[in-house]
C-alpha cells in the first residue's frame, strides 16, 4: 500500500503536501507528514511498528493509549493550576477515520500517526550541565506524570527487559558452550572481563532483592531514556517532552534513572577504544540529578532515594554484561562492524562502572542533599 494512501486513512485535516523519511531511529519505520490548509500547517509522524522487536504491536498501541490518556489529563490539570514553569508536552495519537488508534495494512503491518512536538528537538549527546539538568527535569516530570498509574494497566512490551538476573543467567549458559570457552581461553582481556563480572555478581541483584523485600515498589518507567528521546524547547532551552513511548513498562524507575546517567555522563560514548577517555562526568551527573529531583523529589520514597546510587552503578554493569555475553555467543544480538566490537563495548561499560565506584562517596553525598 502506498504511504500516501495509508496515511489518508487517518483523521488529519488539511492537504498532504509532503511525506518523507524522518529521524534516525533504528526500530520503527518513521515518516514526517506535512499537511496545509489556507490558514495553518500540521505536522504529524507516521510509523510502522516493528514486529521483529514488538511481536504484539496492538498491545503497544493499547499501552500508548493508556499512558497518553493518563498523562494528558494530568498535564491539563497542572496547566490550569499554574504548577509548572513551562509548557510540558506529550505526543497525541491521531485516530483513524474509523476511530481506531492504528491501521493495519494489507500485509498485516500496524501503522500509527502521532503528533509531532513542534519547535523542539533532541540532541545525540549531552551539550553541557544546563542541557543535562533539563534532561533530568524532563525525565523526572515524566516519572511524576506516570507515578500514580496502575502498573497492571499496561502490558509488558519486552518481557525480561532490564531484569539483570536473567541477563546473568543467559551469560552463565553461554559460558558452558565450547565456543565461549575457546574465546575466554584465547584472550587475556576476555578473562579480565569475566573476572570483573564474578566480582560483582552481588551487585547484579541489588534492585531485584530490594523489590523482593518490599523496599521498592513497581511503578512505571520509560525504558529508553537516552538523550535523543528528550525534547528541548528551541525557544526557551527547557525540557518539554519525553518521546518514544513504546518501551514504557511496569517496573522500577531506577532503571530509567541509572540508564539516563549511564548515557549522559559518558561523553566518550559506547564505541570509544581509548579507555582513558571513559570517565563518569560528575558535573553532568550533578546537573541531571538536580533537574530530576526538582520534578520527582515530591513522590519518591526514602527507600527509592536510598537505591538511586545503586542504579547508577548497576546499569553500565548490566549493559557491559550483555555486550560481553553477546561477544561470547558469537555476536548474535548486537550488530557489529568488526571483530571484538562487542568485547570493546563491554570494556567501555565496565570502565564506566569502575569510574562510578571510585566516586561513590561524592555521588551518594550529592543525592542526600537533593
Amino acid at each position: 500500500m502506498e504511504l500516501s494512501i495509508l496515511i489518508n486513512k487517518f483523521n488529519v485535516k488539511g492537504r498532504l503536501v509532503s511525506l518523507q523519511p524522518f529521524g534516525n531511529g533504528n526500530i520503527n519505520d518513521t515518516f514526517l507528514a506535512i499537511y496545509r490548509n489556507t490558514f495553518s500547517e500540521t505536522q504529524v509522524i507516521l510509523q510502522r511498528i516493528n514486529r521483529a522487536v514488538f511481536p504484539r504491536p496492538e498491545e503497544i498501541m493499547q499501552n500508548m493509549h493508556e499512558v497518553t490518556k493518563h498523562c494528558h489529563e494530568k498535564l491539563e490539570a497542572d496547566a490550569e493550576s499554574g504548577r509548572d514553569d513551562r509548557v510540558w508536552q506529550m505526543p497525541r495519537i491521531i485516530k483513524s477515520k474509523d476511530s481506531k488508534d492504528y491501521v493495519v495494512d494489507d500485509k498485516g503491518e500496524v501503522w500509527r500517526v502521532i503528533t509531532r512536538i513542534m519547535s523542539a528537538h533532541a540532541f545525540d549527546l549531552a551539550q553541557g550541565p544546563e542541557h543535562a539538568m533539563e534532561c533530568g527535569a524532563a525525565l523526572g516530570h515524566f516519572h511524576y506524570l506516570i507515578s500514580d498509574m496502575d502498573p497492571a494497566s499496561v502490558k509488558d512490551p519486552l518481557p525480561g527487559f532490564h531484569i539483570t538476573s536473567q541477563y546473568l543467567a543467559a551469560y552463565d549458559r553461554t559460558l558452558e558452550s565450547a565456543d565461549a570457552k575457546e574465546l575466554l581461553g584465547a584472550s587475556m582481556e576476555a578473562k579480565r572481563m569475566a573476572k570483573f563480572i564474578e566480582e560483582r555478581r552481588d551487585l547484579a541483584l541489588c534492585l531485584e532483592r530490594a523489590e523482593a523485600k518490599g523496599e521498592l515498589a513497581r511503578r512505571m518507567f520509560h525504558g529508553d531514556p537516552k538523550v535523543n528521546n528528550i525534547m528541548i524547547d528551541d525557544v526557551t532551552g527547557k525540557g518539554t517532552a519525553m518521546i518514544d513511548l513504546d518501551t514504557v513498562s511496569p517496573g522500577l524507575i531506577h532503571i530509567d534513572f541509572g540508564d539516563a546517567l549511564r548515557s549522559i555522563c559518558n561523553p566518550a560514548g559506547e564505541e570509544e577504544t581509548n579507555l582513558a577517555k571513559v570517565v563518569f562526568d560528575e558535573d553532568l551527573c550533578t546537573a541531571f540529578c538536580k533537574g530530576y529531583m526538582r520534578e520527582a523529589g515530591a513522590f519518591l520514597t526514602d527507600a527509592e532515594r536510598e537505591y538511586l546510587f545503586d542504579s547508577i552503578r548497576l546499569l553500565p554493569f548490566e549493559l557491559g554484561l550483555r555486550f560481553f555475553q553477546d561477544y561470547l555467543a558469537g555476536d548474535v544480538y548486537f550488530k557489529v562492524k568488526q571483530p571484538e566490537q562487542n568485547l570493546n563495548r563491554a570494556r567501555v561499560q565496565f570502565r564506566l562502572c569502575e569510574s562510578i565506584e571510585a566516586r561513590e562517596r561524592s555521588i551518594r553525598n550529592l543525592l542526600k542533599k537533593l
